[in-house]
């Protein structure tokens, strides 16, 4: 009988280890199976987020105003080099004659971009006034674009909205325009050839693509 019960002992202790080994396996697995998701999670979600627009500094440079009347040169317009060999078949957005609370609801000539050719403006001839706020460009005296220094806020063309951000790299001021899809638009405004001459620079890119660039210079009116 004790040989029989140190038996019986032997193999309930047996059992209780078996169990305790299946209980940890079946945690662990449950573990690595909840880690893997939430790593799949973290992906998607890096993934999936759309980029940030990087704020620009508010103060104005000292010695740099690009304030005055401007006309576009002849050949002012002419593209940047492009990743993509194949001919120029962007067009620049045309605008509206109407216009709500100075917002022109703009259309663009192809939905390479998305939403973001909506905020591009263009002009021959520019009236710029620059306060210690922001910058106020009038394109041929009909629709004036307003950029704040340092601003990080939604602006709007009717139902469209984006993100923008404006501010000063620098003596170049940059804009940044983008919209719910991820289409960034940058203007860069600077002066040169000792403040005679104003220079723009446009680039919409998605993601690591460039849809458009174009270089538009400016003399004094």
């Amino acid at each position: 009988m004790p040989a029989l019960r140190r038996h019986i002992q032997a193999n309930e202790s047996d059992k209780v280890g078996v169990d305790r080994v299946l209980w940890k396996t079946r945690h662990m697995r449950k573990k690595s199976i909840g880690l893997v998701l939430l790593w799949g999670a973290l992906i998607f979600t890096a993934c999936s987020a759309p980029p940030q627009l990087e704020p620009r500094s508010a103060a104005n440079p000292a010695g740099i105003d690009l304030s005055g009347a401007w006309r576009i040169r002849a050949r002012g317009g002419e593209p940047l080099a492009r990743k993509s060999e194949q001919p120029q078949t962007i067009k620049m957005p045309e605008r509206d004659s109407t216009r709500t609370n100075q917002q022109a609801q703009r259309r663009p000539q192809r939905s390479d971009g998305g939403d973001v050719w909506i905020f591009l403006e263009t002009g021959k001839v520019l009236k710029v006034t620059q306060t210690s706020e922001g910058l106020f460009v009038s394109f041929d005296r009909a629709i004036v674009e307003e950029f704040i220094f340092g601003e990080n806020r939604t602006v709007s063309v009717g139902p469209i909205e984006a993100h923008r951000v404006s501010g000063w790299v620098g003596s170049e001021l940059v804009v940044q325009t983008m919209d719910k899809d991820g289409a960034v638009l940058t203007e860069t405004w600077a002066l040169a050839e000792d403040g005679s001459v104003l220079v723009r620079k446009i680039e919409v890119k998605k993601g690591d693509t460039q849809l458009f660039s174009a270089r538009q210079v400016f003399d004094q009116a």
